[in-house]
């Protein structure tokens, strides 16, 4: 339940759909649920009570900013912070104003697909840290990062946080990190948060909340290809459903057609069809634990170096360096 980057990025949302609805496996890419309703309701998720995800990694940063500040600036004085997937940057506005009150020498650069969010965190930062030295970039994060090298002299700190990496399937995951990672320099970092394995119940609660937030926010998806498609969904005839498996650790969630109906998307001359019960996945979240993580690290030519985790062992932020 967390932004997510894939190269169907590109896509516009007409293709997007026409492309995923037209399978014989219907799915939708998780980057749909961003336009400005999403962002919106994505936020009150981040404060629900049943999404322990966003306190673990404050936690995390209010409890180990000047270990990650140390680590960072062992070998180097001057570095640049770029971020994907920022969001509102409540959690890493911690580590960000750390580092500048500690006269740290380094620019941030978030990255995010919604320029909705980028333009909000923008204004949130220059206010909140007048002295922050930030660019934002709205672009796709592999485009952003290859802009960055362009010119670069310093060395590379890569966030992506949030338990983002979740949000692929396994084989997708590994081919991110070994894209990004191959565009990392020697010594050049990656952090990366991940949501860990643990009781199944609360991790099926923080997608199936009992406020139906979650139910909003996936519900949003129809009201976007509505508006944006000319289409004719109506919501009340799908159903918002969440799974778990705690042998691979996997979150998926799908809308499900509660009868045989066919929709109408108007802009893009298409209609298509659905059985009784039919489903449509639109999300997946990723569970990990340290052998997942080591190994994905070792794949992609990353060591790791340091793994810091909340309190209670929920989540963990993992610092890998490159080889």
């Amino acid at each position: 339940m967390t932004t997510t980057t894939t190269e169907n990025i590109s896509f516009s949302v007409a293709d997007a759909v026409k492309d995923g609805l037209s399978k014989k496996e219907k799915t939708l890419p998780s980057w749909l649920f961003y336009d400005a309703e999403g962002d919106r309701l994505f936020q009150k998720i981040m404060n629900m009570p049943e999404y322990y995800l966003t306190n673990c990694e404050y936690d995390i940063f209010q409890k180990y900013k000047n270990d990650l500040l140390n680590l960072i600036t062992k070998e180097t004085n001057k570095f640049s912070l770029i971020e994907f997937g920022a969001g509102d940057g409540l959690k890493t506005e911690i580590l960000l104003k750390h580092f500048v009150e500690n006269d740290t020498n380094f620019s941030y650069k978030p990255v995010d697909i919604s320029e909705n969010v980028i333009q909000l965190l923008q204004n949130r930062m220059e206010k909140s840290i007048p002295d922050l030295d930030i660019t934002p970039i709205n672009k796709e994060y592999f485009s952003a990062l290859d802009e960055f090298n362009e010119a670069r002299t310093n060395p590379c700190i890569v966030l992506f946080m949030g338990g983002n990496i979740g949000n692929f399937e396994m084989e997708d995951a590994q081919s991110f990190v070994n894209k990004i990672a191959a565009k990392l320099r020697t010594g050049d970092r990656f952090i990366l948060g991940f949501d860990l394995k643990k009781d199944p119940q609360m991790i099926l609660d923080a997608y199936n909340d009992a406020g139906g937030i979650t139910r909003q926010f996936n519900m949003n998806l129809l009201k976007r290809m509505n508006n944006e498609l000319d289409a004719d969904f109506d919501s009340s005839a799908f159903k918002h459903f969440p799974t778990y498996d705690p042998q691979t650790g996997t979150t998926k969630s799908f809308l499900i057609s509660q009868k045989k109906q066919e929709v109408n998307l108007n802009a893009i001359d298409t209609i298509i069809s659905f059985d009784k019960w039919e489903p449509i996945h639109v999300e997946i979240s990723q569970k990990f634990d340290s052998e997942m993580i080591n190994e994905m690290a070792t794949k992609a030519g990353l060591s790791v170096e340091k793994y810091f985790y909340d309190d209670q062992e929920y989540f963990t932020d993992v610092v890998m360096r490159k080889l």
